[in-house]
This record gives structure tokens, C-alpha cells and sequence, in this order.
């Protein structure tokens, strides 16, 4: 299939720029692709949306403080995004690239005071125009938990405003782990409160959470013009013990629905189960596009996504390309709020 059936054109104004006053205040556009119905509800109606009994899967990953602001040699300005920690380093895609290649260096600095923060060094040329890194303070390399006192969090390109207070709190979900390198949040998740959890809970559903290490795969757009032509980075995932144990016999006997909170977690799933068993951690380039079959989640929460990226896509073939489209024609047309800080969808019966 080509790229441009996933266009749509999407109006400025409903690109997000901060999130709703209350974490399960957006809206939720819940979309059934057995009998094509286009619903409008909220997310706090999730409870009584989902069958009771449902296995929830969240996406756990702790976002890092990936953004480092850099003054290169000379005095301009640069930018370096890290994605993974290395044996040697940290994986990074760093701008402006044809100037910080390999053997340069810049300092990362604060962008309010100008104060040196540490030293980055491009150590080597990686592929798909990336670097690997190293990133130095006084007593030489900083790890990510050093990374994360000095970086910045990584809103994404369409969010206008410098990262502050508010996204520190709100570009992370109340249950994350302690662990993890994600440089993008799992956006569904940032919809769930406590009490949101605790509405789930009484109704019988189950909290058994995943960790995808969100990086490129996920958020970098497509080139390509044909999808057979696009190559997904490589994220890594990890599965815990306790949650594996709860959804092997689920799936195996499909006792019980399953619902994805996030496309990140639907992969992982997807990724893992290999018919019998969940692989306990690994790393994936799963590009879910029409014509691929489901064969773990039931049901999918997610946010709205750009046109033409791997996550409509996604969208697509869960739903068929022409109610995807009518459903985000829809959600454009009832002013719904887009990308990650904005409203939800809901799509029931997503596997066949």
C-alpha cells in the first residue's frame, strides 16, 4: 500500500499543546469494527466500555530526561536526543548532524543560565544517521539516572512550548516503573488516575503491565512510499514474570478480553506471543499494517496519531483503512483534541 492513503489533513488548531486540566478529563471516541458504530464518550466511561473482567496491559516505561541542549565549538547552538544506553555510551540521533560527526565535541548546557552541564563526545557514525555518544561529567561517564538531573523531557516537535512543571508531571503516567529509556511517553497511559485504576478494578479488570522502551520505531515518521518499504527501528521490551504467568493461559484459552492501553503495548504483546508463550523480554521492528491479523489484544486504547505515520497505520489495520479515516474524519469534524496530550480512542473487537 502506498503512504499517501494514510494522509488526512489535520487542522493546526487541534494539535495539543498542553494536557486537559484533569488526567481523565479527555474525551474518547469508541469505534466497533464489526457493526462500524462511531460513538462519542470520555475516558472516565472506560470502566463500563470494557467488558468486566478485562486484562488491562499498560506500557510502564519511565520517560528519561533524553534531551540534551548543546553549545558546540565556535559557540552554535546543537541538540542531542539519546535513545538507548550503550556497552560504550548512549545511541543518539543529534542535530545538527553535519557538524557533529565523529571526534567533535559540545558542551550540554543550560539553556536559561548557559551553565556547563557536561561534556558530549560523537565517539561514532551509527546507522540510520545516528551517533553513538558519550556523555561526561567530572568523574566521567553519566549514566541515565545522572542524564535525567541534567537533561530535558522530550516533547515531541509539535508541542511549541519549552518543556516545564506542568509536563514534568503530566508526560509521565502515575503507575511508571522506576526503570526504563523510553524518549516519548505511551500516550494512552497518561489518560489513568488512581481512582481511574481503582474504577477498572471493581469492575474485575486486572492491571498487568509491559515495558516497551519507546525510541524511534515508534515515533520516527515514514519516508518511504510504499509501506513494504519502510524499516521500523529497533525497540527492546520486557515482560515481567507476574504478568506473563496472568495472560499465557488467557490467550491460550481466550477466557478473558484483552485490552492494549497504548499501540506500544499492543506490539509488545504481538511481538512476544509466539502462540504457546510470552518471550520474557527481546526486541522488535513490528510494523502492524492492514492485512496483519491480531492475535493477543481485544480491544485497543490509543491517542490520535499524525497522518501518514506507522501508528494510523496501525489504527488502519485494525479497523480498515476507510473507517479509520471516517472515524478520524469524524473526531477532526467534533474538534477532538490530537496527539499526545490530546483525547483517546477506543477500538472494541480489534482482533478477527
Amino acid at each position: 500500500m502506498k503512504r499517501q492513503a494514510f494522509h488526512f489533513h489535520l487542522p493546526p488548531g487541534l494539535i495539543a499543546q498542553h494536557p486537559a486540566p484533569d488526567r481523565d478529563g479527555a474525551r474518547l471516541l469508541v469505534v466497533d469494527p464489526v457493526d462500524r458504530s462511531i460513538r462519542h464518550r470520555a475516558i472516565r466511561d472506560l470502566p463500563e466500555l470494557v467488558p468486566p473482567g478485562t486484562l488491562c496491559v499498560p506500557n510502564d516505561v519511565k520517560v528519561r530526561h533524553a534531551r540534551l541542549l548543546l553549545r558546540r565549538a565556535g559557540g552554535g547552538a546543537g541538540e542531542a536526543l539519546l535513545l538507548r544506553a550503550l556497552p560504550d555510551g548512549f545511541e543518539a540521533l543529534v542535530r545538527p548532524g553535519a557538524r557533529l560527526k565523529p571526534g567533535k565535541e559540545a558542551m550540554v548546557v543550560d539553556p536559561a543560565t548557559g551553565e556547563v552541564l557536561a561534556e558530549l563526545r560523537v565517539e561514532a557514525a551509527l546507522e540510520e544517521g545516528l551517533r553513538r555518544v558519550r556523555v561526561l561529567g567530572p568523574r566521567g561517564d553519566l549514566d541515565w539516572d545522572a542524564v535525567d538531573r541534567i537533561g530535558r523531557m522530550p516533547l515531541p516537535p509539535y508541542i511549541a512550548h519549552p518543556a516545564g512543571e506542568e509536563d514534568e508531571a503530566r508526560y509521565q503516567t502515575v503507575f511508571r516503573a522506576d526503570q526504563g529509556e523510553a524518549v516519548a511517553a505511551p500516550t494512552a497511559g497518561l489518560h489513568f488516575t488512581d481512582g481511574l485504576i481503582a474504577a477498572l478494578r471493581d469492575r474485575g479488570c486486572l492491571w498487568h503491565p509491559v515495558r516497551l522502551h519507546v525510541g524511534l520505531g515508534t515515533f520516527r515518521p515514514m519516508t518511504a512510499e510504499d509501506l513494504a518499504d519502510h524499516v521500523m527501528h529497533e525497540e527492546r521490551y520486557e515482560i515481567p514474570e507476574a504478568t506473563a504467568e496472568a495472560l499465557e493461559p488467557v490467550l491460550r484459552a481466550r477466557t478473558r478480553p484483552l485490552l492494549a492501553v497504548g499501540t506500544t503495548s499492543l506490539r509488545t504483546l504481538e511481538a512476544a506471543w509466539d502462540g504457546a508463550a510470552l518471550k520474557r523480554g527481546g526486541s522488535t521492528r513490528l510494523f502492524i499494517q492492514p492485512g496483519y491479523r491480531l492475535r493477543t489484544a481485544d480491544l485497543l486504547l490509543t491517542n490520535f496519531h499524525l497522518p501518514e505515520s506507522t501508528l494510523f497505520v496501525l489504527v488502519s489495520a485494525l479497523l480498515g483503512v476507510e473507517l479509520a479515516q471516517a472515524a478520524y474524519a469524524e473526531a477532526i469534524r467534533e474538534q477532538y483534541r490530537f496527539f499526545s496530550y490530546g483525547d483517546a480512542m477506543l477500538i472494541l473487537n480489534a482482533r478477527p
